[in-house]
């Protein structure tokens, strides 16, 4: 992203600093971005005009995200609207019985996440089982969000989720790359999930019974379970083709190169004729179209924050204290992604201010592309779910608890992510 403008690099903190503010202050997210952006450019020594072409650009550079992100909603609409990913959920719960609920729960949401529904509406449709199933067994609500959170947050780093988009685009790799790559480090991410919420089983108040909800779907209005998986199926095994052809060293698979912006949709209409859907294509779609709005807009906030911050020289004074201190340059993107997902409160956001800030310091190093995206990442599921974000909120609500309740459950959260952050960033050292 080249503008031609050089910016002080504790302006790039102070329009940092100045969009964090905004955001607790409960400014919409991408205003908050923006505003900050403009600030820093205007008091690092920029322009009227060339605050707006570093805005502008910064815009640019994440429209390559945002055209993939409106495809994956074609995908997450059908998933949730034609009731296929309720329907893996319930399946999922009911086949490990109530000896392994806690494990059931946590894996329904990865698996549920993993297929392109996002995270907070993949705890949406878990929740209700999750109360029901905490009530009847005594499971503390405590135990049973770190279970759904931390399934979520290892299924989100596998996913064809604008996070991974974001990671994928912004060190230029094949989606396909990033979700095989964040396999092990999910899988983690999971069984730390479950031992942590084993352990707080008994933590809390379980769910009463006036909140297991009566209302639930009933089963004969979904698909079933062999329809309802076509769509997810189809899209991962074309996702997986080309990374499998280079690790096999098929020539003929590895050729196959069709863009995520392709195979999304597709594998959405092939589940949608599967599950003898395909009068509601529009409706799903429109509906999916409509859960990637506010995705499409804070990343365009992103985007330009991410054009202040890359048109100054913050990221080259960040590279020679971890050169001062000695620290491993391969921890830079892990730490980018923990920092930038803090600060905004969301995984893809930080991801893409990540990417956008820090990405070419970190290649700089010598770390491969696809390293860079798995560990940065997994970085951003560390801190992403704090209170100046949707995602708390959504997920306090979808559980019944207060903010009291619901701030318990962070400290765990935050070990899954660590989890995982660890894992991936020992998988790329080693591999």
């Amino acid at each position: 992203m080249v503008t031609g403008v050089s910016i002080a690099w504790w302006a790039a903190l102070v329009g940092l600093a100045l969009a964090i503010v905004l955001i607790l202050r409960k400014l919409n997210a991408t205003y908050a971005l923006l505003l900050g952006a403009i600030v820093g450019c205007l008091i690092g020594g920029a322009s009227l005009t060339q605050t707006v072409n570093v805005i502008v650009a910064g815009g640019q550079s994440v429209m390559g995200t945002i055209v993939r992100v409106l495809a994956a909603g074609v995908l997450a609409g059908v998933m949730m609207e034609s009731g296929a990913a309720n329907r893996i959920a319930k399946t999922i719960v009911s086949k490990f019985g109530e000896s392994l609920a806690i494990f059931s729960m946590a894996f329904a949401t990865m698996i549920i996440c993993a297929v392109g529904v996002f995270i907070p509406v993949a705890v949406l449709i878990v929740a209700p089982i999750a109360i029901e199933v905490g009530n009847r067994l005594g499971i503390s609500k405590l135990a049973l969000l770190v279970a759904l959170s931390g399934g979520g947050k290892a299924g989100n780093i596998m996913s064809p989720n604008p996070n991974t988009i974001a990671a994928a685009s912004g060190f230029g790799v094949q989606p396909s790359q990033v979700m095989i790559g964040s396999v092990l480090p999910a899988l983690c991410g999971l069984a730390m999930a479950v031992l942590l919420a084993t352990l707080l089983r008994k933590r809390g108040a379980a769910p009463s019974l006036d909140e297991v909800d009566a209302t639930d779907e009933d089963d004969k209005d979904l698909p079933p379970i062999g329809r309802a998986l076509v769509a997810p199926i189809v899209a991962v095994a074309l996702l997986v083709i080309n990374p499998l052809g280079s690790l096999l060293h098929i020539d003929a698979l590895a050729s196959f190169q069709i863009d995520a912006m392709y195979i999304l949709p597709l594998a959405a209409v092939i589940g949608l004729l599967a599950m003898r859907q395909g009068r509601n294509l529009l409706a799903f779609t429109k509906a999916g179209l409509g859960r990637m709005t506010d995705v499409v807009l804070i990343l365009i906030g992103a985007g330009a924050l991410g054009g202040l911050i890359t048109n100054s020289d913050l990221s080259a004074q960040i590279v020679g204290l971890i050169k001062a201190w000695g620290v491993s340059g391969s921890l830079l993107a892990p730490l980018a992604g923990i920092l930038m997902a803090a600060a905004t409160a969301s995984t893809s956001t930080g991801v893409i201010l990540g990417a956008s800030s820090f990405g070419a310091s970190i290649l700089d190093f010598g770390v491969s592309p696809v390293a860079a995206a798995v560990t940065m990442q997994a970085g951003a599921t560390v801190i992403d779910h704090l209170p100046h974000g949707n995602y708390f909120h959504v997920t306090a609500q979808a559980m019944k608890m207060t903010v009291g309740e619901r701030m318990k459950s962070v400290p765990f959260e935050s070990i899954v992510g660590l989890t995982m952050t660890v894992a991936a960033t020992l998988l790329t050292m080693v591999f």
